[in-house]
């Protein structure tokens, strides 16, 4: 199984006729998504590699019913394509756009609960369910990484991703579904929020989160577990051990704000909640082994 995407997932790409947007679509379909429609204002009746584009998610949706929109689309306009396609009735939206407004950030996140739509992103890298489908930008040779098994990863970093998913195939484990939420301060959606899909995926035994210093995600998925909401076996890591206290580092959700936020604090939420916490990519592996063996 897999949460968000799979193979039976029927994929919109808003934004295909871009250099981007074409590039990523037949990568994507090329890794088994079902990329059924396309859509750019100005270019309907064109074709990007066998999609169709319409004019609209409406028009598209209209001729190819659809419950996942992929959104490469710039920053300034990620708003009106993801309010466009929450209107379509779409409540499944990735979007890579780095740099939202924050203001836009705001009301996509809160557009998108209003209605129980789930937004991942900006600012991510996207989402994989291994061996079944693929949305945004996660490269070819990324399957020699990401290998069918049973660990859910969440991410907020795109550079510690394939190094600490490497350590878990190295560790004799595969993943069901990678998602990255971003390394925004307002995500679409938050960490705590996607433990529920993993704790009801059986086949999802274990979860592993990719963190770093800053904002409280990392605190809200020690409290989620605290308060039963997750109950499977958690492991960390978080990037920015090392930095200089008060020092701003990566992105832009990566401050610290009113004692909340540094890798120390996270870590002794995370461990008083019964997760393991690594301090080393190579150490995932085998504190997956010691919960799972």
């Amino acid at each position: 199984m897999s949460i968000f995407v799979n193979k039976q997932s029927r994929v919109i790409v808003q934004g295909v006729t871009g250099k981007e947007g074409a590039f990523w679509a037949k990568h994507m379909k090329d890794m088994g998504t079902q990329v059924v429609a396309g859509v750019t204002p100005g270019k309907e009746g064109q074709d990007v590699d066998g999609i169709p584009v319409y004019h609209s998610v409406r028009r598209a949706t209209a001729d190819h019913p659809a419950d996942v929109s992929m959104l490469f689309v710039p920053p300034k306009f990620t708003k009106d394509a993801v309010f466009e396609a929450l209107d379509a009735g779409i409540r499944k939206i990735c979007t890579i756009a780095d740099g939202i407004p924050l203001h836009d950030a705001v009301e996509i996140r809160r557009a998108a609960m209003s209605c129980g739509a789930m937004v991942i992103g900006g600012n991510t890298s996207g989402i994989i369910s291994a061996g079944e489908a693929m949305l945004g930008t996660i490269p070819y040779w990324i399957e020699r990484v990401y290998r069918k098994g049973h660990v859910g990863v969440m991410t907020r970093s795109g550079s510690l991703t394939n190094e600490v998913t490497a350590e878990i195939v190295k560790g004799g484990f595969g993943i069901t579904t990678l998602i990255g939420v971003g390394g925004d301060p307002v995500p679409g959606t938050r960490f705590a929020e996607l433990l529920p899909l993993y704790e009801a995926d059986d086949d999802t035994h274990a979860v592993v989160i990719i963190g770093e210093l800053g904002g409280t995600m990392e605190e809200e998925v020690a409290e989620a577990r605290e308060a039963g909401i997750f109950t499977k076996p958690l492991v960390a890591f978080m990037g920015g051990r090392t930095a200089p206290e008060g020092k701003r580092m990566g992105h832009a959700g990566a401050i610290v704000t009113g004692g909340r936020g540094t890798v120390k604090g996270k870590t002794a939420a995370l461990t008083h909640a019964g997760a393991k916490v690594a301090k080393k990519p190579s150490e995932v592996g085998a504190l997956l082994r010691s919960f799972l063996a």
